[in-house]
């Protein structure tokens, strides 16, 4: 029964993205790592992110790689506030439903812009920033981002 309420949730959570036929933002969209211009490392902590600020330049295609030194499962998510707090809705959702180890794909995490890293575990996420808008990058597992698990990245 839990994984009927899963899956029924899990294609909630992805008919935006069929809709609209694709996974572009205004402020850019998920490239191959091999489109990379320049790496960025980013280590998750617990609650904390390093470095706490990023910036880009537009037309840059940048390579995130995501180190979890934490001890609980964290996300590296693109957007701007207001995405992050339908984000937000989407995630604590599902852990009210008892989905305790979000996984790939659940949570909007198929639209390119958010990766889920469980602890001690690495990840990518490769990322071409078309033009200048107000974004931020933040982890939104319910708590972590209101416990300070955002910061700003600025696109020159």
């Amino acid at each position: 029964m839990k994984s009927s309420i899963f899956s029924a949730a899990l294609f909630a959570v992805s008919l935006p993205v069929l809709a609209d036929g694709g996974h572009s933002f205004s402020f850019g969209e998920p490239a191959a790592a091999s489109q990379a211009t320049r790496t960025v490392q980013v280590v998750l902590k617990d609650i904390a992110f390093e470095p706490d600020a990023l910036q880009v330049k537009a037309g840059e295609t940048v390579r995130f790689v995501l180190i979890n030194e934490g001890k609980l499962a964290h996300e590296f998510n693109l957007g701007d506030r207001a995405m992050h707090v339908e984000h937000q809705k989407e995630m604590a959702a599902m852990a009210a439903m008892g989905h305790e180890q979000m996984g790939h794909g659940a949570h909007g995490h198929d639209q390119g812009n958010t990766v889920l890293v469980q602890p001690g575990q690495r990840a990518e996420l490769t990322w071409t920033f078309r033009k200048s808008a107000p974004i931020e990058f933040a982890c939104n597992v319910p708590g972590h981002y209101q416990a300070g698990m955002v910061g700003p990245l600025t696109i020159d």
